[in-house]
């Protein structure tokens, strides 16, 4: 039998809607630039998402205080659908996401032509909800973010660029997708910088709501 240097550490893991069970995460893949809007605000008119990715550990769970990031002074709110991914590689449930991004770091990264690692896969970037399983309640329905109660991002799924099905298709073609993965499928328009003590509150019809606040 194995014999550990160190503990390993805990795996990742999210509720799941009316079970007693936890889905497990293995890794975060994420798509940029999936809804026009979006694309558009951030100087870019690319016809297609791309895609980059975050650690599983990544993770915070719903309802719980995020740490402010070091080495920025330009935290950006971005809410997202999320896909989870099964045996088979295929959609197995859903939840509401935040994609954080330090970005004056991923501003700096793209005028050097470096990748964004630094911007996007800090701890604690990916806060997520409950995941709930089965089919999307609603492939139209609006995607909003709210900070302290004022609005900041509303839209539509149907906005999306590419659908969930097509991303699936399209990430498949790169990584062999497993269970425990997820999906962070693009923001709409309106992302903006967050501060510490500030409230963020994301919903998508049909999804238990995701809730956190910034500390420092």
């Amino acid at each position: 039998m194995s014999e550990w240097l160190f503990d390993p550490p805990a795996a990742p893991s999210l509720p799941i809607v009316g079970r007693t069970e936890r889905f497990p995460v293995r890794r975060i893949l994420c798509v940029g630039q999936n809804y026009a809007a979006h694309a558009r605000e951030m100087g870019s008119e690319r016809a297609e998402p791309f895609f980059f990715s975050k650690p599983g550990d990544a993770i915070a769970p719903e309802g719980g205080r995020v740490a402010y990031p070091p080495s920025t002074a330009n935290l950006h709110h971005e809410v997202e659908l999320v896909c989870a991914i099964g045996p088979g590689g295929t959609i197995v449930g859903w939840a509401v996401g935040c994609d954080l991004t330090r970005r004056d770091l991923q501003a700096a990264a793209k005028a050097a032509g470096r990748p964004w690692d630094a911007a996007k896969g800090f701890d604690q970037s990916a806060p997520c909800g409950p995941i709930t399983l089965g089919a999307l309640p609603d492939a139209d329905g609006e995607i909003a973010l709210d900070v302290n109660g004022r609005s900041r991002q509303r839209g539509v799924l149907s906005d999306m660029i590419w659908a969930p099905e097509e991303i699936v298709v399209g990430l498949g073609k790169l990584w062999r997708l497993m269970p425990g993965d997820l999906i962070f499928t693009g923001t709409p328009e309106g992302v903006g910088p967050v501060v510490d003590g500030d409230r963020i509150d994301c919903r998508i019809a049909g999804l238990a709501p995701l809730s956190f606040e910034i500390a420092g």
